[in-house]
């Protein structure tokens, strides 16, 4: 007999990636370990996406010079890297992933040297962030002017309102599901699945929970299945809620949106109050988020003096 209490753990499938011209050209141990990196190996669906573009371009790269896999120099890799018409962070993301690229055709012996290996790029330091911060008054004029008369207003005011007052990844934020907003004796918690496998549990202050509570009432989501998400697209028509959930982009593009509407600057970002909230500026009794009290902060991302005194 099966134990009905036994629930297999839903995973979304995932599509095999393409294989590039020049992969596909190289033959079957070429494929063989082209699959086992990018499927194998590589398990951030980030990484993998921005890997298996930086591997695309480099492959178009090499078809247009009529060049084989096994023919590839380091002088090769070079000069594409000098052809790619982008900013020195994302030319060194391209080179970072040619480097696990290639060593992992080295360990299965498709190619003998790695020639992204003794390939350098310029240095690169970033002494200030580039990210702006919002100030509280801007924060609180974004929240005034976000519409909740529909389930689509509801819904931003509540993401808004958890990015201001948890100061959590919009990554993280897109990946809530319904179980992950739940009551623990008094007070509501969420759970925040961060990258690098790390889950952090923030407590709710009682007017993101009013609002995150009317969401879940008005839409209808408060019996919805636990592992359904908890924000959800909507059709641009209806304006009603679908079962798809909302990517990280889909959240930024929001938020810009808003941002555009409150008549605030564009260059605000969901990652400016991540900034804002860190260092708690603003007048007495206006923080909009206490930074000791932040569990989704890193120690190692507080102020200096912060770490003196908690050591």
């Amino acid at each position: 007999m099966t134990d009905q209490s036994i629930v297999p753990a839903t995973v979304e499938p995932t599509e095999p990636a393409e294989l590039p011209a020049l992969i596909r050209e190289a033959g079957g141990a070429a494929r063989f370990a082209f699959e086992e990196f990018f499927h194998g190996q590589i398990r951030n669906p980030f990484t993998r996406k921005a890997y298996l573009h930086s591997i695309r371009l480099f492959s178009d790269w090499c078809v247009a010079r009529g060049l084989e896999l096994v023919r590839v120099t380091p002088a090769d890799v070079g000069r594409f890297l000098d052809s790619l018409p982008v900013a020195l962070p994302t030319r060194k993301l391209h080179l970072a992933a040619l480097r696990r690229f290639f060593d992992a055709f080295v360990m299965r012996h498709v190619l003998i040297l790695n020639p992204a290996l003794s390939v350098r790029s310029e240095r690169y330091q970033v002494v200030e962030g580039k990210t702006p911060e919002i100030t509280v008054e801007h924060a609180r004029r974004l929240l005034k002017s976000s519409a909740v008369s529909l389930d689509v207003g509801r819904r931003d005011f509540a993401v808004i309102g958890i990015l201001i007052y948890t100061a959590a990844r919009v990554g993280a934020v897109a990946k809530l599901r319904r179980r992950d907003f739940y009551e623990v004796g008094d007070q509501f918690c969420l759970r925040f699945h961060e990258k690098g496998g790390k889950v952090r549990e923030i407590p709710v202050r009682h007017d993101l929970q009013l609002s995150l509570n009317e969401y879940l009432d008005q839409s209808g989501l408060r019996l919805a299945d636990p592992a359904s998400p908890l924000f959800r697209t909507a059709i641009r028509r209806t304006k009603r809620l679908t079962t798809k959930p909302m990517s990280a982009d889909d959240m930024a593009r929001m938020v810009k949106r808003r941002l555009r509407d409150a008549g605030l600057s564009s260059r605000l970002s969901p990652h400016s109050f991540r900034g804002t909230a860190a260092r708690g500026r603003g007048r007495s009794g206006g923080r909009i988020v206490d930074r000791r009290s932040c569990s989704c902060m890193a120690r190692s991302q507080l102020p200096l003096n912060e770490k003196s005194k908690k050591t």
